[in-house]
C-alpha cells in the first residue's frame, strides 16, 4: 500500500459509514500501517494481504467477498531505470490478473489508477473539449511507463461490462491523476 493507497484508505475510513472491511495488498507487509488504520476506526476491519500483484492465487483470496477494488499498484519509472519486463509485469500483467480475479470473485466495481502520462504530448497541441474514451487523441508516448499504463487502461476498458458468475456485470472506471505529492 503506497502513498496514494494509504491516503485512499484513510479517507474511506473517515468518510464511509458502514464500511465492513478494507483489504490492502502489498509486497511488503506493513503491520504498523494496518495498526494505525485499525486504530482510526471501531467499525471497519483492516486486513493486509502480503504478496505480489502478479500472484493470481493471492489476488483471488484478496478479492473473495469484495464489492469494490481500487487498484493503485504500479511501478512508476519515467527515466528508464527499471527493466521493461518488470515494469510490464506489474503495470500490465498485474492489472490483467487483478481484473480476472475480480471477474472470478464477482467484484462489482473496479477503479484503475492510471496516469496523466497516458495522455502524452499531443504533437498538434489540439485541445480536447468534452472528450471521452472514444475521442481520438493522437499522442506520442515517450516512456515505457506511459505505454504500460495505457495498455493497462485498455485492459480495464475491455473488462467493463464483463459478466460475473453471479449474473452481474463488472463496472470499471479509470482515473488519470496528475502528479501526486504530499507528506509521507
Amino acid at each position: 500500500c503506497g502513498f496514494l493507497g494509504e491516503r485512499i484508505c484513510r479517507l474511506l475510513l473517515e468518510e464511509e459509514q458502514g464500511l465492513a472491511e478494507i483489504r490492502l495488498l502489498d509486497r511488503n507487509s506493513k503491520p504498523e500501517l494496518v495498526q494505525s488504520l485499525q486504530a482510526s476506526t471501531s467499525q471497519t476491519k483492516v486486513s493486509m494481504f502480503e504478496g505480489d500483484i502478479r500472484d493470481s492465487e493471492l489476488l483471488g483470496r484478496a478479492c473473495r467477498g469484495v464489492t469494490l477494488v481500487i487498484h493503485t499498484a504500479s511501478i512508476i519509472d519515467i527515466v528508464g531505470a527499471v527493466d521493461y519486463s518488470e515494469l510490464y509485469g506489474v503495470n500490465v500483467k498485474g492489472t490483467q490478473l487483478l481484473l480476472e480475479a475480480c471477474i472470478q470473485e464477482n467484484v462489482a466495481s473496479f477503479f484503475y489508477t492510471s496516469s496523466i502520462e497516458v495522455a502524452g504530448p499531443n504533437p498538434q497541441g489540439d485541445p480536447v473539449i468534452n472528450g471521452d474514451e472514444d475521442t481520438p487523441y493522437p499522442a506520442r508516448l515517450k516512456f515505457p511507463y506511459s505505454r504500460t499504463k495505457q495498455e493497462a487502461e485498455q485492459l480495464s476498458l475491455r473488462a467493463h461490462g464483463e459478466p460475473l458468475h453471479n449474473g452481474g456485470r463488472l463496472a470499471t472506471c479509470i482515473l488519470r491523476p496528475m502528479y501526486i505529492y504530499g507528506d509521507g
